[in-house]
Order: C-alpha cells, then structure tokens, then sequence
C-alpha cells in the first residue's frame, strides 16, 4: 500500500533559493567542497550514461544542488558567497585541495573578512567571516573615507 501526503512548498531542509551548480566532474566538485567546507553528501542519482543527474550537499545551514554538464545543459561557472567559522583556514584548505586564488585573504570596512578561491570545476567561491557588526552610520563613513582615499 502506497501512502501519499499533502507536500509542502519548500520541503523540510530545503530553503526558499537554493543554488543548482552544472558542472563538468560533479565527483570533483564534491571531494573539493568536503575537503574544503566538511560539506555532507545529501542524495545523489546517476544518469543512463554514468554522468551524475543530480547530487545535493549541505555546507553548514545550506544545501547545494548539481549535475554534470550534458550537451543540452552547458557548465555555467557560478559564484557563491559563504560564511565560514575561519576563513585563513577555509582559504588554505581550499588552496591545498586544488583551488586558485581569487582575492588572498584580507579584512574589509564592511566587517568581513573576505578571500576568494575558484574551484577545480571552475566556480568561484567568496568566503567571510564576520568579524564585527558595522552599523549603517558607521558604514557610510567608511565607504566616503574609503571612497576619498581611492579618488584620482
């Protein structure tokens, strides 16, 4: 006996926006992304010629979705912004485990520290830490004397 219930919207897990990587090498992508962010393998689904149909990981809160490329769905390079607990640590494991520099690691006004990485699949991954809370005030101050030391 087969047991249907009403679903809702969003499934449990899941949020409102949830990213969907097309790739070449989605086994790739997910070792890179568990080496670098500890990220836990959701569900994943072969398709009839072996390529991965569709595979889905959790970093922290969130969840990824993807798929290999196929010739009707081209890899589209992505760009993804993600809180970490360190990113120096973050940065160095994503550099050992096969990603180029983007932007080296550095503090910025707005209270982050940032770094920026692109991945062996291609996609490019912004990594912050929060390091203080900025008000609104606070932050337009910063931008204007930010704004007047880089003006010609």
């Amino acid at each position: 006996m087969q047991s249907v219930s009403e679903a809702k919207a969003v499934p449990q897990g899941y949020h409102s926006v949830t990213p969907y990587l097309i790739v070449d090498g989605v086994p790739r992508l997910i070792q890179f992304l568990k080496d670098t962010f500890d990220a836990d393998v959701g569900e994943s689904v072969k398709g009839p010629e072996g390529r991965i149909a569709h595979a889905e990981l959790t970093i922290g809160d969130s969840l990824i979705m993807m798929a290999d490329a196929t010739p009707k769905y081209a890899p589209i390079a992505s760009q993804l912004y993600v809180h970490v607990e360190n990113v120096d640590m973050t940065f160095k494991r994503g550099l050992d485990t096969g990603a180029s520099s983007v932007q080296e690691p550095a503090d910025q006004f707005y209270g982050d520290r940032t770094a920026g990485f692109k991945d062996p699949t291609g996609n490019y991954w912004w990594i912050a830490q929060r390091m203080e809370e900025v008000s609104a005030e606070e932050l337009e101050r910063r931008l204007k004397a930010r704004s007047l030391a880089i003006a010609p």
